[in-house]
């Protein structure tokens, strides 16, 4: 294992993200404390509880799990699809490090941005709503876990985009409304029947509700099921970057 060159790639990425400190950090922040005036002010004083929980602290974890989810996918996207656009990927991948080494050096650095923001978040929140946390190991099990597999799924995302466009479709496009529908402000419980049934097949409603047990010892969906669904998910992702370089899909030609 080449160290170095994990530890190269690694604090490079790292000091992009604090070259842009307001878009890569002041920016998410204030967006999500806009989301505690509206949603945990304005709505929360029509919805008093929800599960036995006050309205503000509820949406807590959806809203870090909406911060965590695109902020990992944008980071690992963006590191390695930068190399790309200028042509420096080809030095990267002549010189002597890994496959793995290089995919450990981008999520690895991708996660970290992604954690470093969603504790930042959770750090606010306690500033806006009364906070609990019940099961604190499992909390920073599910976050590291979360910032990982989408930081994997960044990193597919970033080889497979061909422009700056196709970087940003699959995060918009489908990442934010899975997080939206997938009970980050409204608990699954409250629909009817049908979209119950219909929404159990989003698969961020199982890392949103494990998340949320860890906080206040509720979910929809038992806890062995959000680990194994982030599980599952990781593997996926893993088992996808392993075909890419092992075919050099976007990278070779």
């Amino acid at each position: 294992m080449n160290l170095r060159a994990i530890k190269a790639i690694y604090i490079f990425e790292m000091a992009r993200f604090f070259r842009t400190l307001t878009q890569s950090f002041i920016s998410p922040v204030l967006s999500t404390s806009l989301y505690f005036v509206v949603f945990g002010t304005a709505i929360g004083s029509r919805i008093e509880q929800v599960e036995g929980v006050s309205y503000g602290a509820f949406i807590v974890p959806g809203l870090i799990m909406l911060s965590v989810m695109t902020q990992a996918t944008s980071a690992a996207s963006f590191g390695i699809y930068f190399p790309k656009f200028i042509g420096t990927i080809y030095e990267l991948l002549s010189a002597p490090v890994s496959y793995l080494e290089i995919v450990i050096g981008y999520v690895g650095a991708a996660a970290t941005k992604a954690l470093f923001i969603g504790t930042i978040i959770l750090l606010t929140a306690f500033l806006f709503v009364d906070l609990r946390i019940e099961h604190p190991l499992v909390m920073i099990l599910f976050l590291i876990l979360t910032c990982l597999c989408f930081s994997l799924l960044g990193f597919i995302i970033g080889i497979w985009a061909g422009n700056f466009e196709q970087l940003q479709l699959i995060p918009l496009l489908v990442i934010t409304p899975l997080v939206f529908l997938g009970g980050s402000f409204y608990a699954i419980s409250m629909l009817p029947p049908v979209w119950q049934a219909v929404t159990m097949f989003n698969p961020v409603v199982y890392l949103i509700s494990g998340f949320r047990w860890s906080f206040f010892g509720v979910s929809e969906v038992p806890i062995t099921l959000s680990l194994g669904a982030i599980a599952i998910f990781t593997v996926l992702c893993l088992a996808v970057i392993g075909w890419i370089f092992k075919t050099g899909y976007k990278i070779k030609n």
